[in-house]
């Protein structure tokens, strides 16, 4: 079923352990074998891109899962910054978020958001919403001919 036969690498921005515990989860039931990655700020999502510090060996990942409420760098902030870097502008960025805010939601969309979710409140409606994600990313889509590459060399293991 699988269209790429790279495995896709999602980087997940997410600072609430729990919240990304469930991401992590859904991923793991789905039998699709994608790669999650995470980091808890919107400062280590920017170095992790960026290839900085102890991210500078790290691959690029093939989509950016964002939560917007993050401690210091705030999940608008990161995806203004990822869509003003030429490196990174068409790099897939799905706003994961529980803010049903219309002014979130515009404004995402006006810094360049691929996808805005609100995250459900019942554990199988979030599974569902997440493993959907991952199909709809990790198997269906398909990436800017500059990423495909970027793809096709990306392997890593679960963080």
């Amino acid at each position: 079923m699988k269209q790429n036969a790279s495995l896709v690498q999602f980087l997940l921005v997410e600072d609430e352990d729990s919240h990304a515990e469930l991401v992590r989860l859904a991923f793991e039931r789905n039998s699709v074998a994608n790669s999650l990655v995470r980091v808890s700020s919107g400062h280590d999502a920017l170095a992790y891109l960026n290839r900085e510090g102890k991210y500078a060996d790290q691959p690029m990942p093939d989509v950016v899962l964002l939560d917007l409420n993050l401690p210091g760098i705030s999940g608008h902030e990161v995806l203004e910054r990822i869509r003003q870097n030429p490196g990174l502008a068409k790099l897939p960025v799905v706003v994961l978020t529980t803010s049903s805010n219309d002014n979130d939601r515009s404004r995402a969309y006006d810094l360049g958001a691929n996808s805005y979710l609100t995250k459900p409140l019942e554990f199988e409606s979030f599974q569902q919403m997440v493993r959907d994600l991952q199909l709809y990313w990790g198997v269906w889509n398909r990436p800017p001919i500059a990423a495909e590459s970027t793809a096709s060399s990306a392997v890593v293991s679960n963080a």
